[in-house]
């Protein structure tokens, strides 16, 4: 019976980190397409000049820069932002599993999944301590 209960458990927590990958995936392609519309309606017909590299300002290279452009409702920050919620979905999809496995009492998959937290959470954030 235990076992049944468990596999039930395990079950449902498959389904709700299927459904949030789901959910965060089509959120940010549904963000990025609302920037991407934005950004054409505003600068659809500029020519763009190819003769020097303008390369992306210095606003749009942060995270808050991206999310304090989005908050202004500007094109560029919007898509920003839109890949900014697709980078953040498996980051929250590790988080939701760490704290599964720790309430269905599995320290295997607990300390496995706070593993693969800490290399998420060095790749993102490491390099700029």
């Amino acid at each position: 019976m235990e076992q049944l209960r468990q596999s039930a458990g395990e079950h449902r927590m498959e389904q709700i980190i299927g459904n949030l990958l789901r959910t965060g995936v089509l959120l940010a392609a549904l963000v990025a397409l609302a920037g991407a519309a934005l950004f054409l309606y505003r600068h659809g017909t500029e020519v763009p000049d190819y003769h020097f590299f303008q390369g992306e300002p210095k606003d749009l290279r942060t995270a808050d820069g991206i999310l304090h452009n989005a908050m202004q409702i500007r094109g560029r920050g919007i898509i920003l932002a839109g890949m900014l919620l697709l980078i953040a979905t498996p980051v929250f999809r590790v988080v939701f599993a760490l704290l599964a496995f720790l309430w269905l009492h599995d320290r295997l998959y607990s300390l496995i999944s706070l593993i693969v937290l800490a290399a998420l959470l060095f790749s993102l954030f490491g390099m700029s301590l």
